[in-house]
């Protein structure tokens, strides 16, 4: 089910998926009332909530969000809608080195590497899923078989052939699952291993290519006439 939160003007803005956002007090009221495991949560009114995709059930003029629990918390993703004028504010993109420190010690020298290997390309690699929340909020959401989730912001200028051959190989040697996605300066996000193994094809190949509102196959021409370098 989607919730609808309505609350006093504060903030409008433009929203992609992952965008982390703060909320005024009457939208937790709400959220919290709606949810009450949401209230079990320590801390939870000082939490970032994150954008998530658009869902037929969703109004379109609210900002579709969603609050991930921790394993504790039995994993629930609990998905609302927002009036833009509740949110107060914006996070900036959890950098994947400042997660570092909430990672497993096995974990750091595949961080670092990526780390490196972003700065290389000029991208800085940005953390999400289990270990951004484990860094936000302090609870254990990692596991034994959590991935290592990492967004990669690329812009049009990026050569994505050898920076997806860098991942891939960090990969190899790297006793986690690199997962997560490279996202375009429009918004539009794909698979980063998905991408990868489709520009190794010799034949035409498409990726599942998402976005705020859909989630739809894509050529790779059709990428890269859209001004996407691969």
């Amino acid at each position: 089910m989607c919730d609808s939160l309505a609350n006093p003007p504060r903030l409008t803005g433009s929203w992609q998926r992952h965008d982390l956002l703060y909320l005024a007090p009457q939208a937790w009221d709400l959220a919290l009332t709606a949810h009450p495991t949401l209230a079990a949560m320590p801390n939870i009114r000082a939490w970032p909530v994150i954008v998530r995709r658009r869902a037929p059930c969703d109004d379109p003029n609210l900002v579709p969000i969603g609050v991930p629990l921790p394993p504790a918390a039995a994993k629930l993703r609990i998905a609302l809608t927002v009036a833009a004028e509740s949110v107060i504010g914006r996070a900036a993109s959890v950098s994947l080195e400042n997660c570092a420190s909430a990672a497993p010690n096995f974990w750091k020298p595949t961080i670092s590497r990526l780390v490196t290997l972003g700065a290389e390309h000029g991208v800085v690699p940005a953390a999400f899923g289990s270990l951004m929340w484990q860094h936000q909020t302090g609870l254990r959401y990692l596991s034994s078989q959590s991935d290592l989730d990492v967004l990669w912001p690329v812009s049009r200028y990026c050569a994505m052939r050898p920076l997806l051959l860098g991942i891939a190989r960090i990969e190899q040697a790297s006793p986690v699952c690199i997962d997560g996605e490279m996202v375009f300066a429009d918004g539009r996000a794909v698979n980063w291993r998905e991408l990868y193994n489709a520009l190794r094809e010799d034949a035409p190949a498409e990726v599942l290519v998402k976005s705020m509102d859909r989630a739809a196959l894509v050529g790779i021409d059709d990428l890269v006439s859209s001004g996407i370098a691969v």
